[in-house]
């Protein structure tokens, strides 16, 4: 069992870097983006990469979840997770493809989007690259040491070229750019290290294989749909009623960028749970990692809050001071995120209630598409009140699951590690 532990330990540690890199080369660079490009060339970019994330998610479709369990569970079997991997892989593939045909026919009918084609094709280009990263493989495998320090030495070298070369606002296409040779070279890293040093290759599939893996994943791609929609969707639905290049987009991309990188310092410790959890089952190390990270979170939160105005000043620059009442409201969704991601996955997945976390997101999206659309019938669509929507239908989240684990707590007594 310390085996076991240490290994949980280590695997969290390198995907946090893993994980965290992305955002944290992202985070560095916000201010100068900020400061070179301003409200309104950094709210373009911002909704190009906001629209995006609806693509890049169907050519994720769940496998992070779906396929991490499977290569947990049969890690020892070498032709099982090649069958695995040959299956996430061309999926991925085939929806990389539908991908791309849907947003050059959306960029051809709508002459907003077609006026800045090149920036949204290489943002798609990018996001699809960083998609074909074999996460899902390394999380079943619980060995993350190489593909993390690999992957942040490279992103890091390619972030540098934004600084360098980033200096007049019509150059803002420059982001996507870098953002996609940076990931592109760590995704050739990835595969070379998974071919020659884990051994693994593509296989050819049994007829029906990669049709079952697709649907086995369905309902994580439905869940992860839900739960990512209100991050994406405000972003949306705000340009389209500003226009993206407008001041209101850049305030609030500015605001939900931070937010979203607070978020991702949680998501490590979710998803390295998340094989660790199906296999051992071990719930009492999982109410003492609730109990040690919420106090801290909750006091930060305040404090953030309190001095919301002057922090975004200070770091992204005297335009975005308004930004901080935008992040002000958004700071509770920051506090529930430990919980939101503990009692998802992690939790409801070794209890047999996988499907409770798959439809606490969907219910939350419900809520936020209520929400937003009464916003627009009463004509009170503001990026206040379109805050205060998003954190209550993530507090829907997770008031859904802390019923449904509070209704079967008795599995926690009988569910002993292994």
């Amino acid at each position: 069992m310390k085996t076991n532990k240490k290994r949980l330990l280590q695997n969290t540690l390198f995907l946090y870097m893993l994980t965290f890199s992305g955002y944290f080369f992202s985070l560095i660079t916000v201010p100068y983006q900020t400061r070179i490009l301003g409200p309104e060339f950094y709210g373009k970019v911002g909704f190009a990469i906001a629209m995006m994330t609806y693509f890049r998610l169907v050519i994720d479709f769940g496998f992070i979840l779906s396929a991490t369990a499977d290569i947990s569970q049969h890690r020892e079997n070498k032709q099982e997770v090649a069958n695995i991997y040959t299956a996430v892989m061309q999926a991925k593939a085939i929806f990389t493809g539908l991908s791309l045909m849907v947003l050059l026919s959306i960029c051809y009918i709508v002459p907003m989007l077609r006026q800045d084609l090149p920036l949204y094709v290489l943002t798609f280009a990018s996001v699809a690259v960083s998609a074909f990263l074999p996460d899902f493989l390394y999380r079943g495998l619980e060995t993350m040491k190489r593909i993390t320090v690999r992957t942040v030495a490279i992103q890091a070298f390619f972030v540098l070229l934004i600084f360098l070369f980033l200096k007049h606002p019509q150059q803002y296409y420059f982001v996507p750019l870098f953002t996609l040779i940076g990931n592109a070279v760590a995704l050739l890293f990835a595969q070379v290290h998974v071919c020659y040093k884990l051994k693994i290759k593509f296989v050819r599939l049994e007829k029906g294989y990669l049709a079952n893996t697709i649907r086995k994943s369905s309902p994580f791609f439905f869940s992860r749909i839900a739960a990512t929609m209100y991050q994406v969707t405000n972003t949306f639905f705000l340009g389209l009623v500003y226009s993206p290049s407008s001041v209101t987009v850049g305030i609030y991309v500015a605001s939900d960028r931070l937010v979203g990188t607070a978020k991702s310092v949680f998501t490590p410790i979710a998803d390295s749970l998340y094989p660790y959890m199906v296999k051992h089952r071990d719930f009492r190390l999982l109410k003492k990692i609730i109990w040690m990270i919420m106090p801290p979170v909750i006091v930060a939160c305040i404090v953030l809050g309190m001095y919301a105005h002057e922090c975004m000043s200070f770091f992204l620059g005297k335009e975005f001071y308004e930004a901080g009442s935008t992040l002000r409201i958004l700071l509770p969704i920051v506090a529930m995120t430990p919980l939101v991601y503990m009692l998802g996955f992690p939790t409801l997945s070794p209890m047999g209630l996988a499907k409770h976390a798959n439809l606490s997101t969907i219910i939350s999206a419900v809520v936020q598409l209520i929400g937003l659309s009464t916003l627009f019938w009463t004509g009170m669509f503001t990026v206040s009140s379109l805050c205060f929507i998003t954190v209550v239908s993530q507090f829907t989240v997770l008031l859904y699951r802390a019923i449904i684990v509070w209704k079967n707590r008795h599995i926690f007594s009988e569910k002993e590690p292994t």
